[in-house]
């Protein structure tokens, strides 16, 4: 498509981003970066590809790990370069067009705002769990107005629940890699070490072949989402291109060792379709194979946290988005109202629609909130791919126009690159195969088609001028 006639695309940070404070902390980057990743997905959602995979779930997380690495790297080049609220958005629309931005943006909040309805569910049930008798919506009500607290004072008081929230996260996960070492080499008392029994026997490393494999990998894939929000963060704190270049290169190595540690530790410790891997989650499995006491407790802490801490990162990172997409003409102009340096009418809208999603799911829970589910299920796959084509065009810009703004360098441009935008597309055609990822992909295709329509209809209007 020709954009001769749209407007030269601009290096300038969005007119929101001047108007925002800058309230974040280098201690709130960073570890908004590790916990950002640490989610329910890893202490609950990995189970699942424990049941496919087995133990070479290991392998698939380490694939999928070295793909977010990938990405990380590249977002992280393109935001220390040029900082913004929008992240990859704003760079989507510099490199492809207004349509790209359009789209990745809106697709993201959709994602996110959806997030926080089913992470605000899933916390309440474990609530309503200690306190039987007391309504699911009335303990998500709760939550919601407690983050919007947090979301419309001053930015910092975001950054210090999420720094909280994130370090009794990677504190629990670290704790939980010792004792699983502790154990591999027989140094609990009372437990001698498995050795290697657990991940050559019942059915060896691949008990379920390859098509087992392929949905450890789908599932792997789909827990990392998260590490977008440290660079939507960056453009609010105090130094802005060094907050993310060290929050990039500090978090990625950590988030692999936190990932495939654990999965290794998991099958290397309880046999990999033992039930309670997925009746009640890997790492209480583990735990409570190792005789901790209290173990489900334990973990229903630990899970509680990591979901009340992405219900708080979602709603700030929806309501940056919103607030970056009506700075760039890309939304209705009284979402992007900025008051005392926060877009507080982003804030609100996004977690009204968030709750939403949790009424939906009491109102209509057979049709439209399934729909909803399965329609962001890929989202973060086509963000990915909006990141790693984004990041191909604006490096080479960069480093002709302005090379001294490279400080973060994706490994062995173009090469790297280009891999994993065909890991990408080798994701998807994995997802066609199998019937449930089938579904998700489809409606997540369904939505982005409808986003792309109506970007590309804004673009051609803008072209035309203001009368059109």
């Amino acid at each position: 498509m020709s954009r001769t006639s749209a407007p030269p695309p601009t290096d300038a940070a969005p007119p929101a981003d001047s108007a925002l404070t800058h309230g974040l902390k280098q201690r709130h980057l960073s570890m908004i970066a590790l916990g950002g990743v640490i989610g329910a997905g890893l202490f609950v959602g990995s189970g699942a590809g424990i049941a496919a995979a087995g133990p070479s779930v290991v392998l698939a997380y380490g694939i999928s790990g070295l793909l977010v690495m990938f990405v990380m790297r590249m977002l992280g080049e393109m935001s220390a370069a040029d900082p913004a609220s929008g992240s990859f958005s704003v760079h989507a629309e510099r490199a492809i067009g207004p349509w790209a931005g359009f789209t990745a943006g809106w697709a993201f909040w959709v994602l996110l705002c959806v997030a926080v309805g089913l992470e605000g569910i899933g916390a309440a049930q474990i609530v309503t769990g200690w306190l039987p008798g007391t309504p699911e919506w009335a303990w998500v009500a709760l939550f919601m107005v407690v983050f919007l607290g947090t979301n419309l004072a001053a930015v910092k008081n975001f950054g210090e629940f999420e720094f909280w929230f994130a370090a009794l996260k990677v504190i629990a996960i670290s704790l939980f890699l010792v004792l699983g070492v502790l154990a591999l080499l027989g140094a609990l008392p009372g437990h001698d070490s498995p050795g290697t029994s657990n991940l050559t026997g019942g059915g060896g490393f691949l008990p379920n072949g390859s098509e087992g494999f392929i949905i450890g990998l789908l599932a792997s894939v789909f827990a990392y989402g998260g590490l977008e929000t440290v660079t939507i963060a960056a453009a609010e704190s105090e130094n802005p291109v060094r907050g993310v270049a060290k929050a990039v290169r500090t978090a990625m190595w950590r988030i692999a060792v936190f990932y495939v540690g654990s999965m290794a530790v998991v099958v290397a410790l309880v046999p990999w379709d033992d039930p309670k891997v997925t009746e009640v989650g890997p790492f209480y499995a583990t735990l409570d194979h190792l005789g901790i006491g209290g173990a489900a407790e334990i973990m229903n802490v630990v899970i509680l946290i990591a979901l009340l801490s992405a219900m708080n990162a979602n709603i700030y990172g929806a309501s940056r988005m919103a607030c970056s997409l009506v700075a760039r003409g890309q939304g209705p102009k009284r979402l992007g109202t900025v008051s005392s340096g926060v877009p507080r009418t982003a804030v609100l809208v996004s977690s009204l629609f968030g709750f939403l999603c949790v009424l939906l799911s009491y109102w209509r829970p057979d049709d439209v909130f399934p729909w909803l589910l399965n329609m962001i299920g890929a989202v973060i796959l086509v963000v990915w791919i909006f990141i790693a084509v984004s990041q191909l065009i604006l490096r080479g810009r960069t480093e002709r126009e302005a090379p001294e703004k490279l400080v973060v360098r994706m490994w062995l441009f173009p090469v790297l690159t280009v891999v994993a935008l065909l890991a990408m597309a080798g994701i998807f055609l994995l997802m066609l195969r199998q019937p449930d990822t089938r579904d998700q992909l489809l409606a997540t295709g369904a939505l982005t088609a409808l986003l792309v329509a109506v970007g590309l209809v804004r673009q051609k209007r803008a072209e035309r001028g203001p009368g059109a």
